[in-house]
């Protein structure tokens, strides 16, 4: 049997198109979500030799799209991972906004296609349908959008979508138009996975879990011949030791309160995502044991929707967990950490220069005149094992 954990996997970070702070569910420490600060995440992303970045979508963020357009020129090799909305948009017009961007970015797009799990901000953007109708716009959007993107003129009559001699003139860099990453924990969603996705994702459950999830998946996929990628999304808190670490983790909820947490619960309560609920379980809204598997912290998931886990340790316990979630099959990981400026250079300094493929650095230190050597003139030696 292969080893996988020796596969380089895709390491993408996030991009807080909804906000940025140093502690959760308060305004103290909170950073405006301006151009110029998206602009220092990405660039530092790209600079540090992260794969991509996850750009967040929905009423609470800056839309995906605009920010992806306006972060590309300022960028090299960095993907956008953006989400396409089956229901809000059209396939045609999705199709087209895909490939345009697509071209612009010289084949840097990866698509993300979101059906949405809250039934208010669903009814907010004008879509009353029910999850298990979601689902079948989903399917019907993604057999438009695909034919679409291979260059078909199409077609289509479904129950819920219509198109007559639909097409795109102007193709994507990617033949077949860029990757779709796709995550849903309902039966649905599964199944429109196992149809039409390259990658699924998952969120940060504890292992065991995730290999469950993760069978159902591929057993699927295979009923339908596809052989599918996997992904999971996972918040990091990485220290040098892992006093620090949990030091570091129990300072960003320092400034909750108990009704803050209720609040955030009732609003998670109402969504019909099973993926949410999953996360909720893992800590039902309580702060008392919320290292739900080691190293897997599920604190950020008190007051944040969707990915509520985070990695928590020194380097070497991180990198212990990543592989675990290699052994699985994932070969896709999208960290965030707060702030993400910082947390971007900390996971990167600590973390991706022990895994294959990791993006050489200058190791020249401590060049300057005023104090950075020893003596003036005396290099120190720079010691690569990690404590």
């Amino acid at each position: 049997m292969s080893d996988k954990s020796a596969v380089p996997p895709n390491i993408f970070w996030f991009l807080p198109t909804h906000g940025d702070g140093r502690y959760l569910g308060t305004a103290q420490g909170g950073r405006p979500v301006d151009l110029a600060y998206l602009q220092q995440v990405a660039i530092a992303a790209d600079n540090l030799g992260f794969y991509g970045v996850l750009i967040p979508t929905g009423k609470s963020c800056e839309d995906a799209w605009l920010v992806a357009s306006a972060l590309v020129p300022v960028t090299k090799k960095l993907r956008y991972l953006v989400a396409v909305r089956p229901g809000l948009q059209p396939p045609t017009l999705a199709a087209r906004m895909a490939a345009t961007l697509d071209r612009l970015s010289e084949g840097r797009l990866l698509i993300n296609v979101v059906t949405g799990g809250d039934p208010v901000e669903n009814k907010g953007d004008g879509i009353f349908l029910s999850h298990a109708e979601r689902y079948r716009v989903t399917d019907e959007f993604l057999d438009i959008y695909t034919r679409l993107l291979n260059g078909e003129k199409v077609d289509y009559q479904g129950e819920h979508l219509h198109v007559e001699g639909a097409e795109i003139l102007f193709p994507p860099v990617q033949q077949g138009g860029p990757p779709l990453y796709f995550g849903g924990s309902s039966e649905p969603a599964i199944d429109v996975a196992a149809k039409h996705i390259d990658t699924y994702l998952t969120w940060g459950e504890p292992p065991a879990d995730v290999a469950q999830k993760l069978a159902v998946v591929r057993e699927r996929a295979q009923q339908s011949g596809k052989t599918l990628r996997y992904g999971i999304r996972l918040h990091v808190i990485v220290r040098e030791t892992e006093a620090e670490a949990w030091a570091a983790a129990e300072k960003l909820i320092a400034h909750l309160d108990d009704e803050t947490i209720a609040a955030a619960q009732k609003i998670f309560s109402r969504m019909d995502s099973t993926g949410q609920s999953r996360m909720s379980a893992l800590h039902s809204g309580s702060r008392d044991n919320l290292e739900i598997s080691p190293n897997l912290w599920a604190g950020v998931g008190l007051v944040r929707g969707g990915a509520g886990t985070a990695l928590v340790g020194s380097p070497e316990q991180v990198i212990e967990r990543i592989k675990e979630y290699q052994a699985l099959g994932i070969d896709n990981f999208i960290f965030s950490g707060y702030p993400h400026l910082e947390e971007a250079h900390r996971f990167a300094e600590l973390v991706m220069p022990h895994f294959p493929g990791a993006k050489s650095r200058d190791t020249t230190i401590n060049t300057g005149p005023f104090g950075e050597t020893i003596g003036g003139d005396s290099r120190p030696a720079m010691k690569t094992n990690l404590r």
